[in-house]
């Protein structure tokens, strides 16, 4: 991607009043560094907000956001009254383009929240976070009037308000800003006794310059022991609400993205507007030093496009190449992602940057090695191939999955099982080969002691197994170097200096999960930094940049997805790869790509959570025959689907949805016989005039259950739009339900199920019988009729 296209910015604060009524002594605004906020207005001008909803409007416009969130906030921004918050509100959804939603909040202390502010965010669709530290004690801690008067009555008194039937649509949540004198056990039971939807447990914000206190009596990491009380409660209570400090490691252990800034290696997405009408970065950098988060922009002379190329704003924007070098060869860096970028500030460093581990640092290794099993990652396992992995489904999970859908704790778990069955295919196939334990074997088996989050990373890549399963399938041809190249990228996230010999072809050097260098053809030498890699060609020419390096979108929502147009193996799908993305092609596949993710977490919840958390990877395919919508999903390719962009995006969400329904089915096969597999009979599934294998005509209605339903939100998204969309959306539905079910039926009276699948069968069922109980016009089941009858050759 060119440097001139910046990466959109979809998350905006905006402060409508710079004062707070209450003096909460660990306040980054009015208690750290930075003291701007005494020569600012105290209210926004209605000025600014208009010229605020005009900037994210353009803004999302021209990168085709399919949702952007602005948070309302301040200082305490119910003292701006509920006329200016109106102003706000209505003026960011006027100017918003068509297809754009408004996730809009607002934080408070909750003091004075009250029943008509509550009447207005309901008319105006504002959701409310509130800031609590606990019972009593633990936020009298902080949280005081300036007389030093508790603010603990009022603020139960708002969350009380929120969570009234008329208003618990509105809650978003309670942020908790730790304090390790604070009992754990006692904050979290205080907490969940209000049934918040959401909780964010934040470190105190902190520096090396003014590090946070460390009292002698609770340990060397006082906020990692804290956080794994909270969090041994929470698995312990079935994770009774969302958060994201917590979801965020259990993430990004699995590869996937974070959903916090202060966690992870995701580029930073938002936006700061101050009372004056100044852009600034996140306010956490308050805390560094005075005017640490100043740009230098404003929103009457600068666009977002203009804030997005601010070199601070880059900053944290640049990934693992950002972050110090202590912190690049660290084995929990992919989780960690270096801690807020705040907490890095050093002062004497020759003037002070940011180049620096957090100050954090032991507590974020201690707190995610303990959520990951002290960071262990097991060898690769003695596990014959094919051999179910028995314990990686609960019953309850299970059932779900066989309802079409699948949690995202579900779907992790369906990941974890998958990376054990590729760690055993790998091992397999390297003992097929009969060549002992070369250089590439053995670095992999070393790293995966010393750094399992980097071979886990590079293992859990949808085409590591596929060499593994053309080896074992016979295809010798394909030779050792995919196996070399895997090793190889486990070095480079490694970044300890580890060097492997890897087989090049074609001018390519490939390393997975990152992307592809042009070298000469021969062997390269590919050595892992801690600032990178080196690759040492044939002729002796060094590189240290990828030329084409893997290129991912954040859609919305903590969804991050490769658009995977580099790797060799990428070619284990049913139809042929697209060459690399222009950076037109790319920008039209990431809009789409985020339109796409909008419907499915609007229309299609039950699928679209699972496929945040196992859909990693998605292929682009060459255009099929004028009008055909190409798409595929590769048994050995787990968290990947392979797609010809499709003209709306809509499809790209129903292709989306349909291909993943394989991939999710495809490994529960892997861990559990739902049928005869001796069963040689050929089925006819009604939607096809070729008999097929039971495996096909179970994956087929498995699929289409996601089908059906996407026609039936279709039914109401187009009711009342010219053109007969709503017509032929009723026709599609009426279709794909009777389809569906009598495949299901097929499928329950075939003889060939096991007992396990007779039950899965049954949630299938379950979930089709309500869409037969809807009533849809004669017209529309007569015209399914008509197809299925040309379909038949009727």
């Amino acid at each position: 991607m060119t440097t001139s296209i910046p990466l959109p910015l979809t998350q905006f604060v905006i402060k409508v009043h710079s004062r707070c009524d209450l003096a909460c002594d660990h306040c980054y605004v009015y208690e750290h560094a930075d003291t701007s906020w005494r020569s600012r207005p105290k209210v926004i001008g209605v000025d600014i907000l208009a010229k605020a909803a005009e900037r994210i409007g353009e803004h999302a416009a021209a990168h085709r956001l399919p949702a952007v969130r602005v948070v309302l906030h301040g200082g305490e921004p119910l003292l701006a009254g509920p006329d200016r918050l109106r102003r706000a509100a209505e003026a960011l959804r006027a100017a918003l383009p068509d297809g754009c939603a408004l996730d809009l909040r607002i934080h408070t202390n909750g003091v004075l929240l009250s029943r008509e502010f509550c009447s207005l965010f309901a008319e105006l669709d504002v959701r409310v976070g509130i800031s609590l530290d606990g019972d009593r004690a633990a936020n009298d801690r902080h949280r005081r009037f300036a007389d030093g008067r508790s603010s603990h009555p009022q603020v139960l008194r708002a969350v009380g308000l929120l969570n009234e039937p008329e208003y618990r649509h509105l809650f978003a949540g309670l942020l908790c800003t730790m304090d390790v004198e604070n009992d754990p056990v006692a904050v979290y039971r205080a907490l969940a006794e209000l049934r918040p939807p959401a909780v964010d447990f934040l470190l105190p914000h902190a520096t090396w310059d003014e590090p946070p206190k460390r009292p002698a009596a609770l340990g060397a990491t006082p906020y990692a022991d804290w956080l794994l009380t909270v969090h041994r409660l929470w698995e312990t209570d079935g994770r009774p609400f969302a958060v994201r400090t917590f979801e965020s490691v259990h993430r990004t252990l699995r590869g996937f993205s974070s959903l916090t800034e202060s966690l992870g290696l995701e580029p930073s997405d938002l936006a700061v507007l101050e009372t004056d009408g100044t852009f600034e970065q996140a306010d956490s950098l308050k805390t560094a030093y005075d005017g640490a988060p100043v740009t230098g922009l404003n929103v009457f002379a600068h666009s977002l496009d203009d804030l997005a190329r601010h070199p601070g704003i880059a900053a944290r924007q640049s990934g693992l190449a950002g972050l110090s070098e202590a912190c690049r060869s660290c084995s929990v860096v992919r989780s960690c992602g270096g801690g807020l970028y705040a907490h890095r500030w050093r002062s004497d460093d020759g003037g002070g940057s940011f180049d620096h581990p957090s100050v954090y640092c032991g507590d974020l290794m201690t707190f995610i090695n303990g959520i990951a099993g002290n960071g262990g990652s097991t060898a690769v396992p003695a596990q014959v191939v094919g051999e179910p992995l028995p314990g990686a489904l609960t019953p309850a999970q299970l059932d779900e999955l066989a309802h079409g859908y699948g949690s995202a704790d579900t779907v992790a778990a369906l990941g974890r099982s998958q990376l054990r069955l590729t760690r055993a295919m790998l091992a397999a196939a390297w003992d097929a080969s009969g060549q002992g334990r070369p250089e590439a074997w053995a670095l992999l088996a070393e790293l995966d002691v010393a750094a399992p989050a980097a071979v886990d990373a590079v293992l859990a890549h949808p085409y590591a197994r596929a060499w593994a399963a053309r080896r074992l399938a016979g295809d010798l041809p394909v030779g050792l170097g995919p196996l070399a190249a895997l090793a190889a990228a486990a070095a480079v996230r490694a970044g300890r200096g580890d060097s492997v010999t890897v087989p090049v072809r074609g001018g390519w050097l490939h390393l997975p999960t990152l992307g592809r260098v042009a070298v000469p053809d021969g062997e390269a030498v590919v050595t892992g930094r801690p600032d990178g890699f080196e690759v040492r060609a044939s002729d002796g020419s060094v590189r240290t940049v990828l030329d084409e390096p893997l290129r991912r979108v954040r859609p919305a929502g903590g969804w991050t997805v490769a658009l995977e147009d580099t790797d060799p193996l990428r070619d284990s799908h049913d139809h042929p790869v697209s060459g690399r993305l222009s950076d037109g092609e790319l920008l039209d596949w990431t809009g789409a790509l985020r339109e796409a993710w909008e419907l499915l977490g609007r229309d299609l919840p039950g699928y679209a959570e699972g496929i945040g958390a196992g859909l990693a990877t998605v292929t682009p395919l060459r255009p099929g025959p004028t009008g055909r919508d190409v798409s595929s999903a590769a048994r050995q390719a787990y968290g990947a689907v392979a797609i010809a962009r499709p003209a709306t995006a809509p499809t790209l969400a129903l292709l989306l949805a349909h291909e993943f329904q394989h991939v999710k089915l495809g490994a529960v096969l892997d861990l559990v016989d739902l049928y005869d597999r001796a069963d040689t009979t050929l089925y006819f599934a009604p939607w096809r005039p070729d008999p097929r294998p039971f495996e096909g005509l179970l994956q087929g209605t498995y699929a289409h259950l996601a089908v059906t339903e996407y026609w039936g939100t279709r039914t109401l998204a187009y009711d009342g739009l010219p053109g007969g969309a709503a017509d032929r959306a009723r026709e599609q539905f009426a279709l794909w339900r009777r389809y569906t079910a009598e495949a299901v039926e097929r499928l329950a009276t075939s003889g060939a199920l096991t007992g396990t699948g007779a039950r899965f069968a049954d949630g299938m069922r379950a979930t089709v019988a309500p869409w037969l109980a809807l009533p849809l016009p004669a017209a529309a089941e007569q015209a399914a009729d008509r197809a299925r009858r040309e379909r038949a050759g009727v």
